[in-house]
C-alpha cells in the first residue's frame, strides 16, 4: 500500500509530534468528561481508590494493550 507523502515522516521529530498529539488528546477527552460529567467523575474517582492494586494494575495493561493494537491497526492498515 502506497502512503501519501505528506503522512510519511522521519523519526524522531515525527515521534515527539505524534505523542504531543496523543497526550493532547487525552487531555480533550479527559477534560471534556470531567466537564461533561462532573459528579459520575467524582464517584468514579472515590470507587478507583477503594479498588487494590493489583485490579488497577490489570486494567491498566489491559488499556495499554487494547491501544497498541488500535495505534497498531491504524498505522499499518
Amino acid at each position: 500500500m502506497v502512503r501519501p507523502a505528506a503522512l510519511l515522516c522521519c523519526p524522531p521529530a515525527c515521534a515527539v509530534t505524534d505523542l504531543l498529539t496523543a497526550f493532547g488528546l487525552v487531555l480533550v477527552i479527559e477534560g471534556l468528561l470531567y466537564a461533561a460529567f462532573p459528579e459520575p467523575m467524582k464517584r468514579m474517582v472515590v470507587a478507583v481508590l477503594e479498588l487494590p492494586a493489583s485490579t488497577l494494575r490489570a486494567g491498566g495493561l489491559a488499556a495499554a494493550c487494547v491501544g497498541l493494537v488500535i495505534v497498531w491497526l491504524v498505522r499499518m492498515g
